[in-house]
């Protein structure tokens, strides 16, 4: 019989086994499954728990048994990762439960011979409770306390210094917050928040106006207000974003990597359904995603495109306002996927070019006097501010925007968003007008 522990540990041994991320196959798992809802929220956290907090458990682990936790058959080593992160890393699972369903589970999937060695392991885990390295090696130190390689520590050290390094990696292995955007053409925000407490959501404004943090939300789509589109889902530092690019009735917006067509939505509702929102992406499927998510928010006047933005030109039209989100290695959004954390630096550097030739071919739409915001979701100077540098150096028409609204969430000359346990997600923006003819 499948419970919340069996899924988990099955979807963790698919996603090892087939270099899968380990959250498409929860969504694939969990939609096969007849469990019930809560039994789907658990196993929903231990797979995500697990993945995130890898490192810090194969350390616990290792310090009790003979041979490396890999060379173990993968269920009982998806078994013992699951044990464990429920004795270190939860506070409402008793230790018996941890214990005990572990065992249970070995045996059922055929590994009875391996039941002792779970036992007695997990049993040593929840005595000794969580054991780190000396500090010493603040390197391995901080990796195994926070369950990131070290090359991605030094990294963080080295762009952003130490404190604000730990800052990252603190906010990586809490709860991301989930934020929403009110659609401002259907409802306003305490219109929304009044709607959600009655569906039995809390949510709270923000400093960004249109911008709602949500306590413990559950399924939204479940919900009678997300149905209706009173709201779409989006990042509080995603949001900010949209904010800088300063959109004006009558404007024509072009978002050249939209998918799934978030910011696009705040654009639209920012220009109260006026204009013309262009949402463009390479791949059809994503296209109909945007289509089926702005016919939910009664958004009539974005126009899903498909194509590459590296080729804007050639299947969007000139615009006022140019927005390229463009592909990145997702360094600041590690709390929400934690599989990035685990990625090898040395493959970072194929995507500066491509994100480059985005923004260049943006630069080729934007019509004289207008505005080219360019963002990523990463924390990585060579994707950011260096393809920036670059830009600039070979676009003389452009220079880096003055005005105000922009220049106060700039440090320096760009927008740099540290994640933070009850804020955002780590952010990257930059916004240029074009000043040639």
């Amino acid at each position: 019989m499948e419970t919340a522990r069996s899924l988990a540990v099955e979807t963790l041994k698919k996603a090892k086994l087939d270099g899968a991320f380990s959250t498409l196959s929860l969504s694939a798992a969990l939609g096969r499954s007849a469990l019930s809802a809560a039994d789907k929220a658990l196993a929903s956290n231990l797979v995500y728990g697990v993945t995130a907090r890898r490192l810090t458990l194969e350390y616990e682990l290792s310090l009790y048994l003979a041979k490396p936790l890999s060379k173990l058959h993968p269920t009982v080593e998806a078994s013992l990762l699951v044990g464990a992160y429920q004795l270190l890393f939860t506070d409402k699972i008793p230790v018996s439960a941890a214990v005990n369903e572990s065992v249970k589970l070995v045996k059922a999937e055929g590994c009875a011979y391996a039941a002792g060695l779970v036992n007695a392991v997990l049993r040593k885990v929840a005595a000794a409770g969580l054991v780190l390295p000396d500090a010493k090696d603040k390197i391995q130190f901080l990796s195994i306390k926070y369950s990131c390689p070290p090359a991605l520590i030094s990294h963080f050290r080295r762009c952003y210094g130490e404190e604000a390094a730990v800052g990252i990696l603190e906010a990586s292995l809490v709860p991301r917050p989930i934020f929403v955007r009110v659609n401002t053409c259907k409802t306003d925000a305490q219109t929304l928040i009044e709607r959600l407490s009655s569906e039995g959501v809390a949510a709270s404004p923000c400093d960004l106006p249109g911008a709602l943090r949500l306590d413990r939300p559950g399924d939204l789509t479940k919900l009678g207000s997300f149905q209706e589109g009173l709201f779409h889902v989006q990042d509080l530092s995603s949001q900010r974003t949209v904010s800088l690019i300063g959109l004006k009735p009558g404007d024509v917006f072009a978002d050249l990597c939209a998918a799934p067509g978030g910011k696009a939505f705040t654009a639209a509702e920012i220009l109260q359904n006026g204009s013309c929102v262009y949402a463009c992406d390479i791949y059809e499927h994503k296209c109909a995603l945007i289509r089926s998510g702005a016919e939910r928010l009664g958004l009539t006047n974005v126009t899903p495109v498909l194509g590459d933005a590296r080729n804007a030109a050639g299947h969007i039209p000139s615009a006022d306002a140019v927005l390229c989100d463009v592909p990145c290695s997702g360094l600041g959004v590690i709390g929400r996927k934690p599989e990035i954390r685990y990625k090898d630096l040395s493959a970072l550097s194929e995507l500066p070019p491509l994100q480059y030739e985005i923004l260049s071919a943006g630069a080729e739409i934007v019509r004289p006097g207008g505005t080219l915001v360019y963002s990523t979701c990463t924390l990585n100077p060579a994707e950011n501010e260096e393809v920036c540098a670059r830009f600039l150096r070979e676009h003389p028409g452009f220079r880096l925007a003055d005005d105000e609204s922009y220049r106060a969430a700039c440090t320096g000359d760009y927008m740099t968003v540290l994640p933070s346990p009850d804020g955002g997600d780590g952010f990257f923006a930059a916004k240029f007008k074009r000043e040639d003819a």
